[in-house]
């Protein structure tokens, strides 16, 4: 697992009209799962259950991986916040290139080497 640049998959996502945001979606799962230590439903598995519900399970999962994130912040003694509902809200929105884009800024602080500054 490697840090990923958050502007780059920004803009990969926007030039490849939202093909690579599912490659992101499949790799931010298995990234959170790994540095959560709490496994759950695989890449493949969000991937194929979000595209079949049109979106819907997309939501769901933006909720889960927040709630995920806030659980691994909390066993390092920083304040959780409310990252399941602002990932949800922001989703609901249309607005999921921001949740993944602030999910993988999130990740990227469990990755040695990860703080990435753009």
């Amino acid at each position: 697992m490697k840090p990923r640049n958050v502007g780059l998959c920004i803009v990969l996502s926007i030039v490849t009209c939202g093909i690579y945001g599912l490659y992101w979606l499949y790799c931010l799962n298995e990234d959170v799962c790994e540095v959560t230590e709490r496994p759950g439903t695989s890449g493949g598995l969000v991937l194929l259950f979000t595209i079949l519900t049109c979106g819907i399970y997309g939501l769901y999962w933006y909720y889960k991986m927040g709630d995920k994130l806030d659980r691994a912040r909390q066993e390092q003694g920083v304040p959780p916040g409310s990252l399941a509902v602002l990932y949800l809200v922001l989703g609901v929105f249309g607005l999921g290139i921001v949740s993944l884009a602030l999910m993988q800024n999130e990740v990227n602080h469990y990755i040695p080497g990860g703080n990435l500054e753009d």
